[in-house]
């Protein structure tokens, strides 16, 4: 299926990247570990719905394959494990930001924009305009991914951060016409494991420090 400007294929395509773009946003404003679990389940869903569109549009079966474990895995299956987790340890708390929520925000906006003025000019005639856009919109989802990390104290919605950028290199993966699959996934399965080594730092630092709070690894360090 060809899509131009105007067409629904199009319209749909750009609907739900942006709204992988726009759950990074709830991401960021969110207080609770609850609400950002939430917050991921539903990106989860969408970068699975937006794959499987992809696949539909492109023609491409293995994309569908994409959609399947994203939605396994994203939507399901990691928010359900981050669930038993902060009730196991207990953490039904708000999250602690390293800075405000509005300051969170507008460097989102700034890192957006940097997107935009970064992508955009070297796609040009490279790319067919819904790849530039999407691309656009999976380096937004990686940098906000990033800025997530940074920007919270807490271990755990550290982790959460690490898996949102995971979603932004799917996006722009499922967004590329005639990525192969194998790339798609094992960019996948590398950031993966990249989460699973996360979650035993994680259970590390509660059994020695006995908190998830990493502000409190600069005391640690002896340099005070």
């Amino acid at each position: 299926m060809m899509m131009s400007f105007g067409t629904p294929a199009y319209d749909i395509s750009h609907l739900l990247g942006g709204g992988v773009l726009l759950l990074s946003f709830v991401l960021l404003y969110q207080r609770r570990l609850g609400a950002v679990i939430n917050a991921f389940a539903v990106q989860g869903a969408l970068l699975a719905c937006a794959a499987a569109w992809q696949g539909f549009v492109q023609g491409a079966p293995g994309l569908y394959v994409t959609a399947v474990i994203a939605f396994g895995a994203k939507a399901v299956a990691i928010p359900l494990a981050l669930r038993l987790l902060i009730g196991r340890l207990g953490l039904h708390k708000a999250v602690e930001p390293a800075f405000g929520i509005g300051a969170s925000l507008l460097a989102a906006i700034g890192l957006v924009g940097l997107s935009v003025m970064v992508v955009l000019p070297i796609t040009a005639g490279g790319v067919t305009p819904l790849a530039r856009v999407d691309l656009t919109i999976a380096l937004s989802v990686v940098l906000l991914g990033m800025l997530a990390m940074i920007a919270r104290r807490n271990a755990i919605s550290q982790v959460i951060g690490l898996l949102t950028l995971e979603n932004g290199l799917i996006l722009g993966a499922v967004g590329v016409t005639g990525m192969p699959l194998v790339v798609e996934l094992s960019t996948a399965a590398l950031v993966l494991m990249v989460a699973v080594v996360a979650a035993v730092v994680v259970f590390q630092i509660r059994d020695r420090l006995d908190t998830l709070d990493t502000s409190i690894l600069d005391r640690q360090r002896g340099d005070a």
